[in-house]
């Protein structure tokens, strides 16, 4: 099993490395892709020598080989059934932006308390009632969870998703939650990191102040 981090960069040199395809380039030097996402070419060539791909030094990396080989990592040639928990505008976002890419992972229901939402197809999705939820798992053998909610409803809602067979959460919601050890979890705190991009743009008015 590959480290997670490891695992967040295969994603990100995969968009890199598509955006190099259509631009009908064949080769890529580990310092190039390093420079755009402003990582070290050590830590990329690390990276790709864990998922047993070489370059060459005089060419580099294959573009079209290197995606190859992420996919065969990421994708594993088995498609993912996910869900959403809520159809406001970040849960419409990620629907929108999911059903845009090929990708192995299909978003296959929503689930909403709002009337108003319910028995609708939303972003080409058709949202149900969350009273269904158990029922509605068990016929698409979704797998992963997507979670745009209330805060206050995650933790009942996730208790329910566990006991009803879902293996992997994205927590879209400001708390944390509590899961089982086999379960995965990835948190995505939007308030952490908006605080996070202000203190370092403070910190940089500051030192441009300061000459």
């Amino acid at each position: 099993m590959l480290p997670e981090k490891t695992i967040e960069r295969l994603s990100m040199y995969r968009r890199v490395l598509q955006t190099y395809q259509d631009n009908q380039s064949e080769y890529i030097y580990s310092h190039e892709l390093a420079s755009l996402l402003h990582l070290t070419p050590v830590q990329v060539r690390r990276d790709i020598m864990l998922i047993g791909y070489t370059g060459t030094q005089r060419k580099g990396y294959s573009v079209k080989e290197l995606i190859k080989k992420i996919n065969q990592i990421l994708d594993g040639g088995t498609q993912i059934n996910a869900i959403i928990i809520g159809m406001g505008h970040l849960g419409k976002a990620i629907s929108n932006y999911f059903n845009s890419k090929q990708s192995k992972i299909e978003i296959v229901a929503a689930f909403e308390n709002d009337s108003a939402k319910v028995n609708r197809i939303i972003s080409g999705i058709k949202s149900y009632h969350i009273d269904n939820l158990e029922k509605i798992l068990k016929d698409t053998y979704a797998t992963i969870a997507i979670l745009s909610l209330a805060p206050t409803e995650a933790q009942d809602i996730t208790d329910r998703l566990v006991f009803a067979g879902i293996k992997g959460i994205l927590n879209f919601t400001s708390i944390p939650l509590n899961v089982p050890e086999d379960v995965y979890i990835e948190n995505y705190d939007m308030v952490t990191s908006m605080e996070k991009v202000a203190y370092f743009v403070k910190e940089k008015i500051k030192n441009e102040n300061s000459l």
